[in-house]
């Protein structure tokens, strides 16, 4: 089965993890096929476009569910440790959302540091979604400010 690319956000990064923005309440069915075992959300129950039930449909395909909340204005350094240990924990492969791709792409942006990818290769993996570390937009400090606080200040041309 082809991966489910119309999902928002989508991306493959390896073999047994996945990544998207929001789901749609079809999206599960579709995982489960492509053979998905857990998912891990880090969007807010309350955003307009959260999946309603998404734990429930997920169980009634056979696929596990952690649910990380994160304010997408407040983002911490203990919500990136429940991520890591999320992903440890998860019988895979995984697949992680959040409502754009882009708390989850700036938490892999981190894991890939931190698993010794060189950092353009990761800022390039996560620039594929968004670029907290170079854009302008206000929304991204909170998250240029973690990422620096996590990754020791990283920057690439």
């Amino acid at each position: 089965m082809a991966d489910p690319e119309d999902i928002r956000g989508w991306q493959r990064l390896s073999s047994s993890v996945t990544t998207s923005g929001k789901l749609d309440p079809h999206d599960p069915a579709r995982l489960a096929a492509i053979g998905v075992r857990h998912v891990i959300n880090l969007a807010l129950d309350d955003h307009p476009e959260a999946l309603a039930d998404e734990e429930a449909l997920l169980a009634a395909e056979g696929i596990g569910y952690t649910h990380i909340p994160i304010p997408f204005d407040r983002p911490e350094a203990h919500h990136y440790d429940s991520f890591r240990q999320a992903l440890d924990q998860a019988d895979g492969p995984v697949h992680v959302h959040c409502i754009m791709n882009y708390r989850v792409s700036a938490f892999f942006y981190l894991l890939h540091i931190a698993q010794g990818m060189e950092t353009g290769e990761a800022r390039a993996l996560m620039g594929r979604q968004w670029d907290p570390l170079g854009g302008t937009d206000q929304r991204s400090a909170p998250w240029a400010a973690l990422i620096n606080q996590l990754a020791g200040s990283p920057t690439v041309p």
